[in-house]
């Protein structure tokens, strides 16, 4: 019992950590990006980065759980290494480094946007995967299947009908919505005809589609710029503390949290289903002999995983970086991306293809 007990104490406080070093990335990255300067803000990005880099590093190599508990105390370390560094002049070498980090993370917009939109395709397909597995084991499970489809294609439409007064701003906007629905019509009934996908996948991409139109159309009333709101921090610390209480309550990005929040589960479940592409017909799930650990998705998927604090702050920092323009047209880009690799996923899919293929097939 005491085992069990102290199990319980040393679970609970690594997770604690973990939650809190979530938290600090949330709130310290924003803030220092309202409170100083872009070049503090891309500075801290570029440390915490590191930082996150060594320790899944030390987790790869260590792997002990004592590491969530110990990275605790970096980050306003950190934070306040920044601050100490813009309180004067800073060092031209540092902001050197921040303007080139800033230009490496303006560069790989497209990098996130084709993991992003990759993650989503793979993800709705797993899902008809396991709606034909399902399907399979009786009719009211096909019923159920049915209605839950029914329900994701109604709320796709009523959402997007709902975020079209401010997605579509202009005769551009609009143009482009319209193209993303016919191409998506049109690749649905060719699916269905070619019979290489399934009404479980179809739903959701529409319900992929209509999250980036409503994104695009976000309400920007319902938040407020923090870097106009937030009054200087560096003279006083003490009597900016119920300003960082509304700022966390009321100034943080909703949108770039949504997406932020998107981004990376969508992530983290493609990374998961990664090592089960390319198993063989006869292979379960779980693969056979744990032989999925010698496939280089299994390997890849370790990697991801080991490193996705860093991962979680790069894209976190990107999304910062993006006024509300720019994340209307990468949004746009990611729908269309998407629509064009399922495209030539359903073109290069064959009906005969029944090792990964099977559950398109009626």
């Amino acid at each position: 019992m005491p085992v069990l007990n102290a199990w319980f104490l040393w679970s609970a406080i690594t997770n604690v950590a973990r939650l809190s070093t979530a938290l600090q990335i949330l709130i310290f990255l924003p803030l220092t990006l309202a409170t100083i300067s872009n070049e503090a803000f891309l500075l801290l990005s570029l440390l915490l980065t590191l930082h996150a880099l060594v320790h899944g590093t030390m987790s790869l190599v260590w792997g002990s759980h004592a590491l969530s508990v110990l990275q605790v105390p970096m980050h306003p370390f950190l934070l306040l290494v920044c601050f100490n560094i813009f309180a004067e002049a800073p060092n031209p070498w540092l902001t050197g480094a921040a303007a080139w980090w800033g230009t490496l993370l303006t560069l790989s917009g497209p990098l996130f946007i084709a993991m992003e939109g990759l993650s989503s395709l793979l993800v709705v397909q797993k899902l008809g995967q396991h709606g034909r597995q399902l399907v399979a084991r009786g009719d009211a499970l096909q019923f159920a299947l049915l209605i839950a489809t029914a329900v994701a294609y109604v709320a796709s439409a009523w959402w997007i009908v709902d975020s079209y007064p401010a997605a579509a701003t202009s005769p551009l906007s609009s143009t482009l919505l319209g193209v993303a629905i016919t191409a998506f019509l049109f690749l649905t009934i060719i699916g269905f005809v070619l019979r290489r996908t399934n009404i479980i996948e179809s739903s959701g991409l529409a319900v992929f589609i209509a999250y980036n139109v409503w994104l695009c159309g976000f309400d920007q009333k319902a938040f407020t710029d923090p870097a106009s709101s937030y009054a200087p921090l560096l003279p006083n610390i003490l009597p900016h503390f119920q300003k960082l209480l509304n700022f966390i309550i009321n100034t943080l990005p909703k949108p770039v949290l949504i997406a932020l929040l998107y981004r990376l589960a969508i992530l983290h479940l493609a990374s998961r289903i990664l090592p089960t592409i390319g198993a063989d017909s006869w292979e379960s799930e779980e693969g056979v002999d744990d032989t999925w650990s010698d496939r280089p998705t299994s390997t890849l998927t370790r990697i991801l995983l080991t490193y996705r604090q860093s991962i979680f702050i790069t894209v976190y920092s990107h999304l910062l970086l993006l006024d509300h323009s720019s994340q209307i047209w990468w949004r746009w880009m990611n729908i269309f991306f998407t629509l064009v690799i399922w495209s030539v996923e359903l073109i290069v899919s064959s009906e005969d293809d029944v090792g990964g293929k099977e559950w398109k097939i009626d």
